[in-house]
């Protein structure tokens, strides 16, 4: 009988939310919530008792030989030995040497990325840096003459690279595929627009076609990623740069710390007055 009363689903038991209009104060508090605050209450009005009891008793002749050697802060707190010995000027004259060692390995380690990183970022923004991965291709900044040769001074001086190329500005300062213009295109459109080739004498193939568009979809697509790829780079530069600027403050701060210690360099002491290493005359 009793696991046909456990098979049958009963209803859940939900506990009674806090009221609209009393949302602002949080959720509504239950009994168990209010039991560990009345607990809590009273154990510390017990405490503040017993310490009003203590000081209501005091002996104000009272001594004992620690009041010597302790001291408090502002408000009565009283400042006690943790038990930490002290290390000597050598022993912290050592790890501060240590200390500046590894700064200056970890500013070394930054300044190789951030130089690396810079040479790689330089070459990824130079012009033909779409011609597939940056890096792996020797034409990518390489330099070179086109040279046209035409019959008398005329052709030469009304010479339109523009027209004999069949491009534009952008296009004539790469060395390979240039983009041709659209025959009655716009001029300002996109320029990641795919631009379809203007036919020669011969009527050109549809499958010809087809294979420059694909491939001018690629080069778009390289263009991109390329620009995307360069833009990570940037935010990686910036943030080796911040880090190696904070660890070389870091070190020429130790080094300073280390000067004062030998009585090497002068500084401020405690009191505010400013001092220097008074140097022996030649």
């Amino acid at each position: 009988m009793s696991s046909m009363r456990n098979a049958v689903q009963r209803r859940n038991h939900r506990e009674r939310a806090q009221p609209l209009e009393r949302e602002k104060w949080g959720t509504l508090e239950k009994h168990k919530d209010y039991s560990l605050r009345a607990k809590d209450f009273n154990e510390k009005k017990k405490r503040l008792k017993t310490l009003r009891q203590k000081a209501a008793d005091r002996n104000p002749d009272e001594f004992y030989f620690g009041m010597m050697s302790s001291n408090t802060r502002d408000g009565g707190q009283k400042v006690a030995d943790r038990g930490n010995k002290p290390l000597s000027q050598d022993v912290v004259r050592l790890l501060k040497t240590q200390d500046a060692g590894y700064l200056r390995t970890m500013v070394q380690k930054e300044r190789k990325q951030r130089e690396k990183l810079e040479q790689v970022f330089m070459l990824g923004d130079g012009e033909g840096a779409s011609a597939r991965v940056l890096g792996k291709s020797s034409m990518v900044n390489a330099e070179g003459q086109h040279t046209i040769f035409v019959d008398s001074r005329e052709e030469q001086r009304s010479f339109d690279p523009e027209a004999w190329f069949d491009t534009d500005d952008k296009g004539l300062s790469r060395r390979f595929n240039r983009p041709r213009k659209v025959v009655g295109a716009p001029e300002d459109e996109d320029e990641d627009a795919v631009a379809i080739p203007k036919g020669t004498k011969q009527q050109r193939s549809r499958r010809l076609i087809d294979a420059e568009l694909r491939a001018m979809k690629e080069e778009r697509a390289l263009r991109k990623k390329h620009r995307r790829e360069q833009e990570a780079r940037k935010v990686k530069l910036e943030a080796l740069k911040a880090r190696e600027t904070s660890l070389m403050a870091a070190e020429q701060e130790l080094d300073l710390q280390r000067a004062k210690m030998s009585n090497s360099v002068g500084g401020v002491n405690k009191a505010g007055i400013k001092w220097k290493v008074k140097r022996r005359k030649k």
